[in-house]
Protein backbone atom coordinates (compact mmCIF):
# COMPACT_ATOMS: atom_id res chain seq x y z
CA UNK A 1 0.00 0.00 0.00
CA UNK A 2 1.32 3.75 -0.86
CA UNK A 3 2.03 5.45 1.77
CA UNK A 4 0.32 8.64 3.02
CA UNK A 5 3.16 10.47 4.31
CA UNK A 6 4.24 12.48 1.24
CA UNK A 7 0.76 13.80 0.80
CA UNK A 8 0.55 14.94 4.21
CA UNK A 9 1.19 19.29 4.30
CA UNK A 10 3.82 19.34 7.11
CA UNK A 11 6.51 21.90 7.28
CA UNK A 12 7.26 24.02 4.09
CA UNK A 13 5.27 22.74 1.46
CA UNK A 14 4.74 24.01 -2.04
CA UNK A 15 1.76 22.67 -3.91
CA UNK A 16 3.38 22.46 -7.30
CA UNK A 17 5.67 19.47 -6.04
CA UNK A 18 2.69 17.42 -6.06
CA UNK A 19 1.73 16.03 -9.37
CA UNK A 20 -1.93 15.90 -10.02
CA UNK A 21 -1.58 13.12 -12.27
CA UNK A 22 0.40 11.19 -9.50
CA UNK A 23 -1.65 7.89 -8.94
CA UNK A 24 0.27 5.59 -6.36
CA UNK A 25 -2.58 4.36 -4.77
CA UNK A 26 -4.00 2.82 -7.87
CA UNK A 27 -3.10 -0.91 -7.70
CA UNK A 28 -4.24 -3.83 -10.66
CA UNK A 29 -6.51 -2.95 -13.66
CA UNK A 30 -9.69 -1.02 -13.53
CA UNK A 31 -12.04 -3.82 -12.83
CA UNK A 32 -9.76 -4.59 -9.70
CA UNK A 33 -9.52 -0.98 -8.78
CA UNK A 34 -13.24 -1.15 -8.30
CA UNK A 35 -13.75 -4.17 -6.39
CA UNK A 36 -10.92 -2.77 -4.36
CA UNK A 37 -13.09 0.35 -4.17
CA UNK A 38 -16.19 -1.33 -3.29
CA UNK A 39 -14.97 -3.91 -0.54
CA UNK A 40 -13.33 0.29 1.15
CA UNK A 41 -17.01 0.99 1.17
CA UNK A 42 -18.05 -1.85 2.47
CA UNK A 43 -15.11 -1.93 5.65
CA UNK A 44 -15.95 2.06 6.05
CA UNK A 45 -19.93 0.74 6.39
CA UNK A 46 -18.76 -1.56 9.28
CA UNK A 47 -16.43 0.84 11.23
CA UNK A 48 -18.87 3.79 10.57
CA UNK A 49 -21.19 1.06 12.63
CA UNK A 50 -18.66 0.76 14.95
CA UNK A 51 -18.31 4.27 15.29
CA UNK A 52 -21.93 4.38 16.07
CA UNK A 53 -22.03 2.10 18.64
CA UNK A 54 -19.44 3.52 20.54
CA UNK A 55 -21.48 6.66 20.69
CA UNK A 56 -18.55 8.89 21.46
CA UNK A 57 -16.14 10.41 18.69
CA UNK A 58 -17.00 11.83 15.82
CA UNK A 59 -15.36 11.90 12.16
CA UNK A 60 -15.39 15.50 9.91
CA UNK A 61 -14.01 14.44 6.11
CA UNK A 62 -13.37 18.10 4.96
CA UNK A 63 -13.10 18.05 0.83
CA UNK A 64 -11.77 21.54 -0.84
CA UNK A 65 -10.92 22.07 -4.66
CA UNK A 66 -11.47 23.74 -7.43
CA UNK A 67 -14.50 23.42 -9.62
CA UNK A 68 -14.88 20.24 -11.16
CA UNK A 69 -12.20 18.27 -8.56
CA UNK A 70 -14.73 15.70 -7.76
CA UNK A 71 -16.02 16.78 -4.45
CA UNK A 72 -19.74 15.37 -5.42
CA UNK A 73 -18.12 12.33 -7.11
CA UNK A 74 -15.60 11.77 -3.77
CA UNK A 75 -19.02 11.37 -2.12
CA UNK A 76 -20.92 9.38 -4.19
CA UNK A 77 -18.50 6.97 -4.66
CA UNK A 78 -16.36 6.37 -1.10
CA UNK A 79 -19.89 6.25 1.10
CA UNK A 80 -21.57 4.01 -1.72
CA UNK A 81 -22.11 1.11 0.98
CA UNK A 82 -22.45 3.74 3.96
CA UNK A 83 -25.85 3.83 5.54
CA UNK A 84 -27.39 7.03 5.03
CA UNK A 85 -28.27 7.11 8.49
CA UNK A 86 -24.50 6.81 9.90
CA UNK A 87 -23.05 9.95 7.15
CA UNK A 88 -24.01 13.66 7.31
CA UNK A 89 -23.57 16.04 4.35
CA UNK A 90 -23.01 19.57 4.14
CA UNK A 91 -22.61 21.79 0.75
CA UNK A 92 -21.00 25.48 1.62
CA UNK A 93 -22.37 27.93 -0.85
CA UNK A 94 -21.18 31.48 -0.51
CA UNK A 95 -22.46 33.21 2.55
CA UNK A 96 -26.37 34.29 2.59
CA UNK A 97 -26.91 38.04 4.29
CA UNK A 98 -27.47 36.10 7.66
CA UNK A 99 -23.95 33.97 7.66
CA UNK A 100 -22.38 37.46 6.62
CA UNK A 101 -23.69 39.11 9.53
CA UNK A 102 -22.03 36.82 12.05
CA UNK A 103 -18.28 35.85 12.09
CA UNK A 104 -17.13 33.58 9.43
CA UNK A 105 -17.30 30.29 11.29
CA UNK A 106 -20.92 30.73 13.11
CA UNK A 107 -22.37 28.43 10.39
CA UNK A 108 -19.42 25.60 11.18
CA UNK A 109 -20.96 25.39 14.38
CA UNK A 110 -24.48 24.49 13.80
CA UNK A 111 -23.13 21.02 11.47
CA UNK A 112 -20.49 19.52 13.25
CA UNK A 113 -20.77 16.05 13.32
CA UNK A 114 -22.74 14.41 16.20
CA UNK A 115 -21.32 11.72 18.62
CA UNK A 116 -21.33 8.20 16.20
CA UNK A 117 -21.35 10.00 13.33
CA UNK A 118 -19.62 10.81 9.79
CA UNK A 119 -19.91 14.46 8.60
CA UNK A 120 -18.52 15.15 5.49
CA UNK A 121 -18.15 19.05 4.29
CA UNK A 122 -18.28 20.03 0.72
CA UNK A 123 -16.07 22.63 0.70
CA UNK A 124 -16.07 24.34 4.27
CA UNK A 125 -14.97 27.24 6.59
CA UNK A 126 -11.74 27.54 3.67
CA UNK A 127 -13.70 29.15 1.15
CA UNK A 128 -13.27 32.07 4.01
CA UNK A 129 -9.67 32.40 3.79
CA UNK A 130 -9.90 31.35 -0.09
CA UNK A 131 -12.13 33.43 -2.09
CA UNK A 132 -11.80 36.76 -0.06
CA UNK A 133 -7.74 36.61 -0.25
CA UNK A 134 -7.69 36.28 -4.09
CA UNK A 135 -10.42 38.77 -4.65
CA UNK A 136 -8.89 41.54 -2.57
CA UNK A 137 -12.13 41.21 0.59
CA UNK A 138 -9.22 40.90 3.42
CA UNK A 139 -6.19 41.93 3.89
CA UNK A 140 -2.97 39.96 4.72
CA UNK A 141 -3.63 40.75 8.55
CA UNK A 142 -6.88 39.64 8.64
CA UNK A 143 -6.03 36.99 6.62
CA UNK A 144 -3.89 35.38 9.60
CA UNK A 145 -6.25 36.10 12.04
CA UNK A 146 -8.92 33.66 9.94
CA UNK A 147 -5.99 31.13 9.84
CA UNK A 148 -5.43 31.15 13.79
CA UNK A 149 -9.49 31.46 14.53
CA UNK A 150 -9.52 27.60 12.22
CA UNK A 151 -6.83 26.44 13.94
CA UNK A 152 -8.51 27.25 17.45
CA UNK A 153 -12.11 26.05 15.83
CA UNK A 154 -10.78 22.83 14.81
CA UNK A 155 -7.98 22.19 18.06
CA UNK A 156 -11.86 22.76 19.79
CA UNK A 157 -13.23 20.13 17.66
CA UNK A 158 -10.71 17.78 18.41
CA UNK A 159 -10.38 18.01 21.99
CA UNK A 160 -14.27 17.08 22.46
CA UNK A 161 -13.90 13.92 20.28
CA UNK A 162 -14.15 15.14 16.78
CA UNK A 163 -11.22 13.60 14.37
CA UNK A 164 -10.81 15.73 11.59
CA UNK A 165 -9.69 14.92 8.29
CA UNK A 166 -8.76 17.33 5.63
CA UNK A 167 -8.22 16.80 2.12
CA UNK A 168 -7.62 18.88 -0.85
CA UNK A 169 -8.52 17.28 -3.74
CA UNK A 170 -5.72 18.33 -6.51
CA UNK A 171 -6.33 18.79 -10.28
CA UNK A 172 -4.34 19.66 -12.78
CA UNK A 173 -5.21 23.16 -14.80
CA UNK A 174 -5.46 21.10 -18.24
CA UNK A 175 -7.48 18.28 -16.32
CA UNK A 176 -9.99 21.43 -15.28
CA UNK A 177 -10.01 22.58 -18.86
CA UNK A 178 -11.63 18.74 -19.65
CA UNK A 179 -13.74 18.45 -17.05
CA UNK A 180 -15.14 22.04 -17.66
CA UNK A 181 -15.58 21.42 -21.63
CA UNK A 182 -17.30 17.43 -21.23
CA UNK A 183 -20.21 19.87 -19.40
CA UNK A 184 -20.40 22.12 -21.96
CA UNK A 185 -20.63 19.58 -24.57
CA UNK A 186 -23.56 17.14 -23.12
CA UNK A 187 -26.96 18.84 -22.71
CA UNK A 188 -27.37 16.82 -19.80
CA UNK A 189 -25.04 18.65 -18.07
CA UNK A 190 -25.43 22.16 -18.42
CA UNK A 191 -27.02 22.39 -15.09
CA UNK A 192 -23.77 21.94 -13.50
CA UNK A 193 -21.40 24.89 -15.20
CA UNK A 194 -21.84 28.18 -14.49
CA UNK A 195 -20.10 31.23 -16.50
CA UNK A 196 -18.93 32.09 -12.89
CA UNK A 197 -16.78 28.73 -13.29
CA UNK A 198 -14.78 30.51 -16.60
CA UNK A 199 -14.28 33.93 -14.59
CA UNK A 200 -12.96 31.61 -11.77
CA UNK A 201 -10.47 29.76 -14.07
CA UNK A 202 -8.79 32.66 -15.12
CA UNK A 203 -7.75 33.18 -11.56
CA UNK A 204 -5.99 29.99 -11.06
CA UNK A 205 -2.52 30.87 -10.33
CA UNK A 206 -3.83 33.11 -7.30
CA UNK A 207 -6.23 30.41 -6.33
CA UNK A 208 -2.66 27.98 -6.36
CA UNK A 209 -1.05 30.36 -4.43
CA UNK A 210 -3.90 30.99 -1.63
CA UNK A 211 -4.51 27.20 -1.28
CA UNK A 212 -0.75 26.35 -0.46
CA UNK A 213 -0.68 29.47 2.12
CA UNK A 214 -4.11 28.23 3.56
CA UNK A 215 -2.96 24.40 3.82
CA UNK A 216 0.71 25.65 5.52
CA UNK A 217 -1.12 27.96 8.18
CA UNK A 218 -3.52 25.47 9.46
CA UNK A 219 -2.43 21.84 8.53
CA UNK A 220 -1.85 21.02 12.79
CA UNK A 221 -0.78 17.44 14.57
CA UNK A 222 -4.57 17.07 15.62
CA UNK A 223 -5.99 17.95 11.83
CA UNK A 224 -3.99 17.53 9.30
CA UNK A 225 -4.61 18.15 5.98
CA UNK A 226 -3.72 16.35 2.84
CA UNK A 227 -3.39 16.62 -0.92
CA UNK A 228 -5.17 14.01 -3.19
CA UNK A 229 -3.47 13.65 -6.66
CA UNK A 230 -7.33 14.08 -8.12
CA UNK A 231 -6.81 13.96 -12.10
CA UNK A 232 -7.42 10.42 -11.92
CA UNK A 233 -10.98 10.22 -10.60
CA UNK A 234 -10.71 6.09 -9.09
CA UNK A 235 -7.18 7.49 -7.59
CA UNK A 236 -8.95 10.01 -5.83
CA UNK A 237 -11.49 7.86 -4.48
CA UNK A 238 -9.56 5.19 -3.62
CA UNK A 239 -6.76 7.36 -1.46
CA UNK A 240 -9.25 9.01 0.52
CA UNK A 241 -10.95 5.32 0.94
CA UNK A 242 -8.01 4.48 2.17
CA UNK A 243 -6.77 6.86 4.54
CA UNK A 244 -10.58 6.89 6.03
CA UNK A 245 -10.97 3.09 6.90
CA UNK A 246 -6.84 3.89 8.38
CA UNK A 247 -7.79 6.78 10.28
CA UNK A 248 -10.92 4.90 11.79
CA UNK A 249 -9.25 1.91 12.47
CA UNK A 250 -6.36 3.92 14.39
CA UNK A 251 -9.58 5.21 16.26
CA UNK A 252 -9.70 1.43 18.22
CA UNK A 253 -13.67 1.89 18.18
CA UNK A 254 -15.30 -0.81 20.14
CA UNK A 255 -19.02 -2.08 20.78
CA UNK A 256 -20.09 -1.00 24.43
CA UNK A 257 -20.39 -3.89 26.85
CA UNK A 258 -22.99 -6.02 26.99
CA UNK A 259 -25.94 -6.00 29.35
CA UNK A 260 -24.99 -8.65 31.76
CA UNK A 261 -29.30 -9.23 32.07
CA UNK A 262 -28.63 -10.51 28.11
CA UNK A 263 -26.25 -13.55 29.42
CA UNK A 264 -29.02 -16.38 28.75
CA UNK A 265 -31.73 -14.67 27.86
CA UNK A 266 -33.65 -16.75 25.43
CA UNK A 267 -36.66 -14.78 23.44
CA UNK A 268 -39.80 -16.37 23.32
Amino acid sequence: MASFKKFRVDGKFQLSKVDPANSPFLEGDEAEQREQLDALAIELDELQNLLHAEGRRKLLLVLQGLDTSGKDGTIRWVFSRTSPLGVRVTAFKAPSNDERAHDFLWRCHAVVPRSGEIMVWNRSHYEDVLVPVVEGWIDKAETKRRYAHINDFERLLTETGTVVVKCMLHISKDEQRSRLQARVDDPGKHWKFSMDDLAVRKKWDAYQRAYESALTATSTPDAPWYVVPADSKRHRNLMIAQLLVKTLKEMKLRTPSSDPALKGLVVE
